[in-house]
């Protein structure tokens, strides 16, 4: 838990700084797993529940930088995003 309050802390020092990179980085990983579950879906099967979760994520977190929410629900979205977008495009590799 230590290391996640140590990221916590530079990224509400850096908040302002983090935000364009990690809406550009979030954003290129969100459409690197969308990519990855379109190409690994068939005429017979689509991964619909995958694809809206990958989206869902992407724009929640680019929703709450837009509202302006406290940093550590952006930062714990943001986290939450990278995780679930990675696993997806392992998953549909």
């Amino acid at each position: 838990m230590s290391y996640y309050n140590f990221l916590l802390s530079d990224f509400k020092k850096r908040f302002i700084i983090y935000i364009p990179l990690t809406i550009i980085l979030q954003s290129c990983i969100g459409s690197i797993a969308a990519m990855y579950i379109l190409m690994s879906s068939t005429s017979d099967y689509f991964p619909f529940f995958q694809l809206t979760l990958c989206v869902i994520l992407s724009m929640l977190y680019n929703a709450s930088v837009l509202a302006q929410l406290h940093y550590k629900w952006v930062f714990n979205l943001l986290l939450l995003s990278l995780f679930t977008n990675i696993v997806l495009c392992i998953i549909n590799l």
